[in-house]
């Protein structure tokens, strides 16, 4: 993996229709990511295979549960992913996140395991860390959203077709994306869609249990990770450390 001060790893073929994301990842040595990248079966950091543990209370094993968070390793969404608009460089990318980190101060935030909808994640324990996770989502996309292209006409009408709230509708012709700012939830996926209501139990069971083992999350950096090419596997590209600030209970 290449270090914070390099730009571009040129391992990585990206296509023209490559796409970038903004998201949070534990740091690298920290119980969180061997944690998620072992449950997902894979860090996409390095690009080496992990095997995933097998909760005793599963009839079917967890690799067939996550097939859907796999593709996107293991992360919390900030900025959701998009492509690069005409005359813009994964340079301006990098260098615009990095500025951005670089103005960020480090907190810790206590999480939980709980059903959302129909999948399994984590997310923010009480109000205050969930308005912090926000505020921090809605600098690192007004930082970025002008490097974002704007979407086909045929894709921003499938989007739009989605079921959603007109303030949703509305954030999406803007921003790109409708669950932003306000609509913004943090949440890091650890399950696909589930229809059996006991594999959601038994996932948030076998969480809440190593919630307890792994303390809060440090949010003390943001990482870019990268589409290459349509429907291939992200990978994390750089990690973009925050300034060296307190790290407290949000």
């Amino acid at each position: 993996m290449s270090s914070a001060s390099e730009v571009v790893n040129p391992s990585f073929d990206w296509s023209v229709e490559a796409r970038f994301a903004l998201y949070y990842a534990p740091s690298r040595d920290s119980g969180w990511w061997q944690a998620g990248c072992e449950w997902l079966g894979g860090d996409v950091e390095s690009g080496v295979s992990c095997t995933p543990p097998q909760p005793a209370s599963l009839i079917r094993k967890v690799s067939e549960l996550t097939t859907a968070p796999r593709r996107y390793g293991w992360h919390g969404t900030l900025v959701a992913p998009f492509r690069l608009a005409d005359g813009v460089t994964p340079r301006g990318v990098l260098d615009d996140a990095r500025g951005w980190a670089l103005q960020q101060e480090s907190f810790s935030l206590p999480v939980e395991a709980a059903t959302l909808g129909d999948f399994v994640a984590l997310r923010p324990v009480a109000p205050e860390g969930e308005a912090a996770m926000r505020e921090l989502a809605s600098g690192a996309l007004r930082t970025l959203g002008g490097l974002r292209a704007t979407p086909s006409a045929a894709d921003q009408a499938r989007r739009l077709a989605a079921p959603l709230t007109p303030r949703q509708r509305a954030l999406l012709i803007e921003w790109g994306y409708p669950y932003v700012f306000d609509e913004f939830r943090f949440h890091m996926t650890l399950s696909s869609s589930l229809d059996v209501a006991d594999e959601r139990a038994a996932l948030v069971a076998w969480w809440h249990a190593r919630i307890a083992e792994l303390g809060p999350l440090v949010v003390d950096s943001a990482a870019l990770f990268v589409e290459p090419a349509p429907g291939e596997p992200f990978v994390l590209w750089q990690r973009l450390p925050f300034q060296a600030g307190r790290v407290g209970q949000s």
